[in-house]
């Protein structure tokens, strides 16, 4: 290959690698490889602390953050929760963020023991909603919508089944889960806050 030839192709593969830079800098966004959708969250309704009804058609576009989690749980949920606060902070004046605590002992976390849970911990029930429901529809979110627990455990009888689980489901404004965290492990927090600031900057389909 004469040197005319290469002088040409490195020029090419130059010019090439400057325009993708450049288009790295003048688009948001361009470039990245976004977050994968592992799957889509399936209708639900449960009620909050406050008693009212709460959708998927109320979270339709906004960003949240799955836990479940129940009340009188002496070990990871509270460590759990101690760990989500940071995020509340942050994002608390942010409209198109929220956190969705699920409880995985209805019979005993009724709406006025979530009511009084929430209030320890002072957040604000726009922003951080804690959801009670009936148990088989409560697992089966956990298990089919956010992955937090594997499905086969749906073949037992629902009164033998209980989930303990440490994860977070990270879920976009379209309600497809997006990343699933380790709620214990401070490093994967702190990933996922900027992979909230990352689907809080996409569209809603």
């Amino acid at each position: 290959m004469s040197k005319k030839i290469w002088f040409y192709s490195l020029f090419f593969l130059t010019l090439i690698i400057v325009f993708y830079f450049l288009l790295t800098k003048i688009i948001p966004g361009y470039g990245k490889v976004g977050l994968p959708r592992l799957s889509q969250v399936q209708p639900f309704s449960f009620l909050d602390q406050k008693g009212e009804r709460i959708t998927n058609h109320d979270v339709q576009g906004k960003v949240y953050v799955a836990e479940f989690f129940f009340t009188t749980c002496p070990g990871i949920c509270p460590k759990m929760n101690t760990n989500l606060r940071p995020v509340y902070e942050r994002y608390k004046n942010e409209p198109n963020f929220m956190i969705l605590s699920h409880t995985v002992n209805p019979s005993t976390d009724s709406v006025s023991r979530m009511r009084h849970y929430a209030d320890s911990l002072g957040v604000d029930a726009g922003h951080w909603v804690f959801l009670t429901g009936p148990k088989d529809s409560l697992y089966l979110a956990a298990r089919l919508s956010y992955l937090l627990d594997d499905p086969k455990n749906n073949l037992s009888p629902i009164d033998e089944q209980f989930i303990h689980t440490q994860f977070f489901a990270l879920v976009d404004k379209n309600g497809n889960v997006r990343s699933i965290i380790d709620g214990l492990k401070k490093d994967e927090l702190a990933e996922m806050q900027k992979e909230i600031d990352d689907l809080l900057k996409e569209s809603v389909n």
